[in-house]
C-alpha cells in the first residue's frame, strides 16, 4: 500500500499528518494552486485507504476516535496507571 501511495504521490499526505491551513486574503494564483493541492492529496490518500479496506474493517474504524493499541500496549498503559497511582 505505501508503494502504491508513493507511486501516486499520496505517501507525504499519509506520513506528514500536515494541516491544510484556511486561505487568507488577496491570494496568487499559486497560493490558490497549492492550498487545493495540499487538499486534494489528503483527501485522495485517505480514498485511496478506505478503498483498500473491508467494509467491515471500516466500521470498526469509523466508531474509534484514536488507536488505542493491542492487549500488550493497553496493559503497559494500566500499568503505568497503577503506579501512578501506588506513588500518590
Amino acid at each position: 500500500m505505501a508503494a502504491y501511495m508513493e507511486g501516486s504521490d499520496l505517501w507525504e499526505a499519509v506520513e506528514q499528518d500536515y494541516e491544510v491551513p484556511s486561505l487568507p486574503d488577496n491570494l496568487t494564483m499559486n497560493q490558490i494552486r497549492y492550498h487545493k493541492e495540499r487538499t486534494t492529496r489528503k483527501a485522495k490518500a485517505r480514498s485511496c485507504l478506505y478503498a483498500a479496506i473491508s467494509p467491515i474493517v471500516f466500521t470498526r474504524i469509523m466508531r474509534l476516535a484514536e488507536y488505542e493499541g493491542d492487549e500488550k500496549i493497553r496493559g503497559m498503559k494500566v500499568l503505568n496507571l497503577m503506579r501512578e497511582f501506588e506513588r500518590q
